[in-house]
């Protein structure tokens, strides 16, 4: 293969390997086998062997994002990018995908990808209505594993810093809250601020008001008056309604379901609660910050796109190659033409 100049992972040439890695991070392997019969002008193309050539080649890039890891511990960072961030939003959540493997205690094959957003944004001007300039993303790139947080978080500290971390004039990190999110950037990283996403936290209002009132027209006055309060920066007297309204209906019993009102209730003022300092969305506008974590949701349904369908199983090896392609193809800088266009022929 050396002296064809043909990939390590894949008898393919240089041209033919980028090819089958794209249509790898695009579509399932049997699509992809009939579209590159079709551009290949050849009899056929088995979906097994377009799987064991794109996951040799997201094996290359798993191979060489696990070395910049460690090249990071060892202090050599990856180089920035030649602009200073003006503002940096580093955004978390989680995707779905099915595994081979059922989970004994849960019974089920559903497993949690976890995906990464950086996202360079110029800052909208502060000023509400009608002529105010919003925060405006420009170039997002993506990242996702099926390690855990802490693996996720020693690549995100890398990815960050390649898009301009230490640079940034301004840096946010954006997400749901959820259980793994906010350990990691309290591990990871110094931020400007940790912003709860607007969207999440106004369907836990929603939630509650419902949970109270049921499906009723009293639910959507009591949405609104919660929803216009926290616009407003009136936390607390969110939180005094939801605990209000929680020690009325009493606490939690132990035979009620996960959306009984007593649970919903209790659930939400500790939410509230927690994270009182991540929702202070008035001083976040007046900065002309992004206060939703729309790129990265959008962000998790190309992963799932790619990832989620019902036919589709993964075992723990295949699942990372696979988002590490579909990372780099998703992601809205000049990544993947620059590893193909200087990525040896040879690659151990």
């Amino acid at each position: 293969m050396r002296d064809w100049a043909l990939p390590a992972e894949a008898e393919l040439t240089p041209r033919a390997a980028e090819r089958v890695a794209r249509e790898a991070a695009s579509q399932s392997f049997d699509n992809a086998a009939r579209a590159l019969v079709l551009d290949w002008g050849i009899e056929s193309l088995d979906g097994k062997q377009v799987q064991r050539w794109g996951e040799a080649l997201g094996a290359a890039l798993v191979r060489r994002r696990d070395r910049e890891v460690q090249r990071y511990h060892q202090g050599v960072r990856p180089e920035p990018c030649a602009n200073e961030p003006k503002l940096l939003v580093i955004g978390l959540d989680g995707g779905r995908y099915q595994s081979r493997q059922v989970n004994p205690q849960t019974q089920s094959r559903w497993r949690e990808d976890k995906v990464l957003t950086v996202s360079t944004y110029v800052p909208g001007d502060g000023r509400e209505g009608e002529g105010a300039r919003k925060p405006e993303p420009l170039v997002t790139t993506h990242l996702a594993t099926a390690r855990d947080a802490d693996a996720l978080g020693e690549m995100a500290r890398v990815e960050a810093e390649r898009r301009g971390y230490r640079q940034a004039e301004v840096v946010i990190g954006m997400g749901d809250g959820g259980n793994w999110i906010d350990p990691l950037f309290e591990g990871h990283f110094h931020l400007h601020a940790r912003i709860i996403d607007w969207c999440h936290a106004d369907e836990h209002l929603w939630e509650c008001a419902k949970g109270v009132h049921g499906e009723t027209p009293q639910a959507a006055q009591a949405g609104e008056r919660l929803e216009a309060l926290l616009w407003d920066g009136k936390l607390e007297r969110v939180i005094g309604w939801l605990s209000e309204e929680s020690a009325r209906l009493g606490e939690p019993q132990k035979d009620d379901p996960p959306q009984h009102p007593r649970r919903i209730l209790h659930r939400n003022v500790g939410y509230f609660t927690k994270h009182r300092e991540h929702m202070r969305y008035p001083e976040y506008r007046a900065k002309g910050w992004p206060i939703g974590s729309g790129v990265t949701e959008a962000g998790v349904k190309q992963f799932n796109k790619r990832v989620k369908g019902t036919e589709q199983f993964w075992n723990e090896t295949g699942i990372e190659t696979i988002l590490s392609l579909r990372g780099m193809w998703i992601s809205q800088d000049t990544r993947w033409q620059a590893y193909w266009a200087a990525r040896p022929a040879y690659v151990n």
